[in-house]
């Protein structure tokens, strides 16, 4: 039997092949497919509000399938889902977000006014990500350097090892990693606040969100939009921002669930065969 097709986004700074153990979870029920690395093609370059991005993501759906697949995506990855599903809904079944919550109200005007002012870069994450270390002597330096790091120990076990093999790249002094610090960077200064607006007259897709109970992202960005957006398609698993990382079996089984509901309330009955993923 053919496995419905899922394509996933990663989150900002993290390359696809970071989620590998997620993936091989989800593969039982979903041919998955990626974009290695978002906010790289200079095709396609970073700008405010992602625009390119997301002309870059609709050009991946429409080259890689012929017919309509459904979206997951990781934070930076959730968002361009999200929009892009907006903008190309002959695309796309429906979209899963993780831990992308939609910015609104003040917070979307208070953006609006700190990056017309010219002051995005100087906000977090922007104003720590542009100093982060970015070369080591060796792969070993690099797997210590995040190891000892709080927010990388809380992943599960290989993971970070998954990070190493697909973040990082050879440099004349060691290794670096694949994703720039300045594209990383770019990406948060130029997040979009114009999501409620765009998504004033209701959403063309099914869609649904499943947050971190730990998410510094999520709690910031309060739940009142994101929560108007997806409606009952609302879960909060335990975990921070990166909870893909320190549960991938969890984040599978939350991700399949929500799909099952999102189909099913287009056809009336279940999508997928119930099991579980461990």
């Amino acid at each position: 039997m053919t496995k419905p097709k899922l394509h996933f986004a990663h989150a900002n700074s993290y390359p696809a092949g970071v989620y590998r153990q997620y993936f091989a979870l989800l593969s039982q029920y979903f041919d998955i497919q990626s974009l290695d690395m978002h906010a790289h093609n200079p095709q396609y370059p970073v700008t405010d509000g992602w625009p390119r991005l997301v002309d870059e993501y609709i050009h991946e759906l429409t080259t890689r399938y012929n017919e309509p697949v459904i979206l997951v995506g990781h934070s930076l990855g959730g968002m361009l889902s999200m929009m892009v599903a907006h903008k190309r809904p002959d695309l796309v079944r429906c979209v899963v977000m993780l831990d992308a919550p939609v910015v609104g109200g003040w917070r979307a005007f208070a953006w609006h006014v700190i990056k017309r002012l010219g002051r995005a870069y100087t906000m977090p994450p922007a104003k720590f990500s542009i100093r982060r270390r970015n070369v080591w002597p060796d792969v070993g330096a690099a797997y210590q350097h995040f190891a000892a790091k709080d927010l990388f120990a809380a992943w599960a076990p290989g993971v970070l090892a998954d990070y190493m093999d697909s973040g990082l790249k050879p440099h004349e002094e060691g290794v670096q990693l694949r994703f720039t610090r300045e594209n990383e960077t770019a990406v948060y200064a130029t997040l979009p606040h114009h999501l409620p607006r765009l998504l004033r007259k209701g959403y063309p897709v099914p869609i649904g969100f499943i947050g971190g109970d730990n998410s510094w992202e999520t709690s910031q960005s309060g739940h009142q939009h994101t929560k108007a957006l997806v409606g009952s398609h609302f879960r909060i698993v335990p975990g921070g921002h990166l909870f893909p990382m320190e549960n991938p079996a969890a984040a599978a089984e939350a991700t399949r669930e929500m799909i099952d509901d999102l189909l099913s309330g287009q056809s009336g009955k279940k999508v997928l065969k119930k099991a579980a993923v461990a």
